[in-house]
């Protein structure tokens, strides 16, 4: 395992811009050392980054992230961190149910809709 990473290694790894790694790094997700100019990235830093990822993957604020992330670092550790993200992911899963609701919902009135213009068009003598 390497002791560094560029942030230009970084940014093609993850697909991401310079601009995003430093927004992660001003809103306390990654501390990367350092060294003048440069910021030299921990493979700590790098699994973040991917954990940030995912979690952005998954629909994750940063303040959700962020969360997840300080439980790891505090106690209840990993056991609070894994459970909270059962928690959000149930959460996330709800909402994504809902939404799904509310779009078959209006599909549904969109369908309605239609076929009340293409029946007044029949009785108009229109072809559809």
């Amino acid at each position: 395992m390497r002791e560094y990473y560029s942030i230009t290694e970084l940014t093609r790894e993850f697909e991401v811009s310079t601009r995003t790694l430093r927004f992660y790094e001003d809103e306390g997700l990654v501390q990367p050392i350092r060294r003048g100019r440069t910021r030299l990235f921990r493979p700590s830093d790098r699994h973040l980054i991917r954990q940030i990822m995912r979690g952005k993957r998954l629909g994750f604020s940063i303040n959700e992230i962020r969360e997840i992330i300080q439980m790891y670092k505090e106690p209840p550790g990993e056991v609070g961190q894994l459970k909270l993200m059962i928690k959000r992911i149930e959460e996330k899963r709800e909402d994504l149910r809902q939404k799904r609701r509310d779009l078959e919902e209006t599909l549904a009135e969109l369908d309605q809709a239609e076929e009340s213009c293409v029946e007044r068009l029949v009785e108009l003598g229109v072809n559809t």
